[in-house]
């Protein structure tokens, strides 16, 4: 279901239920989708520090920035 701003400014309660309900709303701005209706949900597994330990490699020369990059971003052209 796709609604316009003013629209959904009107009837944001029945927006919102439909959207708990399962049905998908999308806000439109200009006649183009603009804004998804999501409803909130608890984060239902707890985020586990380390769990992509040995998985993630960081080169080592990671913190060494070619001199032309910088130059680059500095404006040195």
């Amino acid at each position: 279901m796709q609604v316009n701003m003013h629209e959904a400014k009107s009837k944001l309660s029945a927006l919102a239920e439909k959207v708990w309900q399962g049905e998908t709303v999308v806000i439109a701005k200009a006649g183009k989708p603009y804004l998804d209706i999501l409803p909130h949900r608890e984060n239902s597994t707890p985020r586990q520090p380390g769990r992509f330990k040995g998985q993630i490699r960081i080169a080592d020369d990671f913190d060494e920035t070619p001199e032309e990059i910088i130059s680059a971003f500095e404006g040195d052209n």
